[in-house]
């Protein structure tokens, strides 16, 4: 014996859509808020400092893209 099943997807509505695009975008501004903090503090600390730490100044940039977008 046969079955046929017949799924059709939810489609998603023009506000769902919307909303799911406002969430993108916020998202996306929390990730950047994250990124320009990190440098910020970063970028303050002296040289000794960040030694101290191991990092160089051209790793700034590379630490905060990973603290704020991953690996």
């Amino acid at each position: 014996m046969a079955y046929v099943n017949t799924a059709t997807a939810a489609r998603k509505g023009l506000l769902d859509r919307v909303a799911s695009l406002k969430d993108a975008v916020i998202a996306a501004i929390m990730q950047r808020r994250i990124y320009d903090r990190t440098v910020a503090e970063l970028n303050a600390l002296s040289d000794r400092e960040l030694s101290d730490l191991g990092i160089s100044r051209l790793g700034i940039t590379e630490i905060a893209r990973e603290a704020a977008y991953g690996k």
